[in-house]
């Protein structure tokens, strides 16, 4: 995992034969923990056990990603959304292998993450400002895009990895 950065937008809806979590949760602590277990369960579901490498992995990217919309993403009475999706990559390989792509979307439009941020590490004396770090360091690719039609912005990260289940597309 390279923690590349790249300003890619995110595609609006993901390939027919993805498969696809969404939900809106509201933007309180409470809420973040439930949409991070509910990603873990849903990796279980499709074929990335708990306690696998790929469930350990997404789930605290979505941990940080969604801690984040909740910290500086904040507005009140605005929940916020999070899609989940694995899909079969589209470059041919050897093996098969698969992505999955977390996106955490807030209304908050001023409070951009600065990529800048997360290529650093934190001094070891602060107690916040690792998250973004650990997502560039986790995830293949990750970025921020603007919210497709509403207000806001969205955080996404990747993750490439071998495909499971029946005929190696994402169980």
């Amino acid at each position: 995992m390279n923690g590349a950065i790249t300003p890619h937008v995110a595609p609006a809806q993901p390939p027919a034969h993805a498969r696809e979590f969404s939900m809106q949760f509201t933007s309180t602590p409470r809420g973040a923990r439930l949409a991070r277990r509910l990603v873990s369960h849903r990796l279980d579901e499709w074929g990335y056990p708990y306690g696998s490498t790929p469930n350990e992995t997404i789930t605290l990217i979505a941990a940080e990603l969604t801690a984040n919309a909740v910290r500086h993403g904040h507005v009140p009475g605005r929940d916020f959304h999070l899609r989940l999706t694995a899909s079969p990559s589209p470059t041919p390989a050897p093996a098969p292998t698969a992505t999955l792509r977390i996106e955490v979307a807030d209304t908050r439009t001023e409070r951009r993450p600065a990529h800048e941020v997360a290529d650093t590490p934190p001094p070891l004396h602060e107690e916040s400002g690792r998250g973004l770090y650990l997502v560039a360091r986790l995830a293949d690719r990750w970025g921020v895009a603007p919210r497709v039609a509403a207000p806001g912005k969205q955080v996404w990260a990747e993750l490439h990895l071998p495909s499971v289940g029946p005929g190696a597309g994402p169980a």
